[in-house]
């Protein structure tokens, strides 16, 4: 418990951030659940065992030709060999494949954009679809009896032709999967995609801006204050701001959440700042309560996290900048994607990092990164390792150009003062 502090004034961050709020807990669920490469073809997987015992139990006793297979059990078994061998050694080529992209992407890009190469559907579900056929296949092969005296002696041509179904189906995947791969370690691709990501957390901050202050907030003192400390090491990956609103208001409280996202947040450090009012239970468990609404995870992802997308495309082209790459094209193409970014941000009215509840009390208070933290980002780096090249400073004199005269007055004074800086430096 310390002292009570003065009110205080928060600065106008950056456009409001992403909104993750109680309603998507849900979906919190669904991506924990989803995200990890292996769901999908461990899905695959479950489904094809579960359906290679079931089908041949459930198979009636089937006459008359089937259009994709009607043979004997010798046949049969061949064929259900050979879907098997031949899947599992195309799935261990798959494998090497995605391997191999991983580390082109590593290595000529930059290693922070490896994770977006492992969230793409089309490896996941290749990958899945031969290993769910290698599996079906060997399913089948018990259910097939070779004794033509056996009184169980028949062939579930429906489950074999489903099986043939499969390998179609492989051979399509494979095909999209060689597209998808030649597209993806595209440097173009990548950038734009990285770029997309960016525009699309705008677009989810100005939905969720309702909920944040755009008039100069009020925090007034409390008696009482109390540190809340991380439970473990990692990166402030996610912030969601209704359900601390809600934990706020019922205990007539205020949560200050010390560092902006995508903050590494060493074990035992303080991690959020709880003002208690005179009514607050003293009772009230706040390291769960709070650290019920945040997320320290191993890496950064872009859930909320602006700034990753800018340390992504950033570290491109410095890369691209490098003496041993030499490339000043590839980092056109990112100054040109942050280009577009940053008009937009410039252009958008600044919110208050406050969330009030329904009764206008602010209750959350962020630490979001400004608008000159993102225009520090995305154009220091850059202009510092091509400082020597003949595009590079022409094109970010045309970047703040074009965003001096698109943002609004607050900003435009920051685009021009970074402007004048980058001058005397040159």
């Amino acid at each position: 418990m310390n002292q009570a502090s003065p009110p205080r004034m928060v600065p106008m961050g950056a456009p409001a951030p992403p909104a993750q709020t109680g309603a998507t807990k849900l979906q919190r669920l669904v991506q924990w659940a989803t995200g990890p490469f292996w769901v999908v073809p461990a899905t695959w997987c479950t489904v094809a065992v579960v359906a290679g015992v079931l089908l041949p139990a459930v198979e009636s006793d089937a006459t008359g030709s089937w259009i994709l297979f009607d043979a004997g059990p010798e046949s049969a078994r061949s064929v259900l060999s050979t879907i098997a061998g031949a899947m599992i050694s195309v799935t261990g080529l798959v494998f090497s494949i995605t391997i191999v992209v991983l580390q082109l992407a590593s290595s000529q890009f930059t290693p922070r954009v490896v994770g977006s190469f492992l969230t793409q559907r089309i490896p996941q579900h290749t990958l899945g679809v031969f290993t769910a056929s290698f599996l079906y296949s060997l399913m089948l092969l018990r259910a097939v009896e070779t004794d033509p005296d056996s009184p169980q002696a028949q062939v579930p041509q429906i489950s074999i032709s489903i099986a043939l179904v499969l390998v179609l189906a492989a051979v399509l995947m494979f095909l999209a999967f060689i597209h998808h791969i030649t597209r993806s370690i595209s440097v173009g691709v990548v950038i734009r995609r990285i770029g997309d990501d960016c525009r699309d957390l705008l677009t989810s901050g100005r939905t969720g801006a309702d909920h944040l202050l755009h008039e100069a907030p009020d925090l007034p003192a409390t008696r009482r204050q109390r540190v809340v400390v991380a439970p473990r090491s990692g990166y402030l990956d996610l912030v969601d701001r209704e359900r601390l609103c809600r934990l706020g208001s019922s205990h007539s409280a205020r949560i200050e959440i010390l560092h902006p996202l995508g903050t590494f947040v060493p074990e035992g450090s303080p991690l959020a700042l709880v003002h208690e009012g005179d009514d607050t239970s003293p009772s009230a468990d706040w390291p769960d309560l709070v650290c019920s609404g945040l997320e320290l995870t191993l890496m950064r992802s872009m859930r909320q996290d602006l700034s990753l997308g800018f340390r992504r495309l950033v570290d491109i082209a410095e890369r691209a900048l490098s003496p041993g790459v030499n490339d000043p094209s590839t980092a056109v193409e990112v100054i040109d994607q942050l280009h577009d970014v940053l008009r937009r941000l410039a252009a958008m009215r600044g919110a208050y990092p406050v969330t009030s509840d329904e009764e206008g009390i602010p209750r959350v208070v962020t630490r979001d990164h400004s608008f000159e933290d993102y225009l520090d980002q995305a154009i220091d780096e850059i202009a510092h390792y091509g400082r020597d090249d003949l595009q590079i400073p022409h094109r970010l004199d045309m970047l703040l150009h074009d965003l001096a005269s698109a943002a609004v007055p607050e900003r435009a004074i920051a685009i021009r003062a970074k402007h004048e800086s980058l001058t005397r430096e040159r």
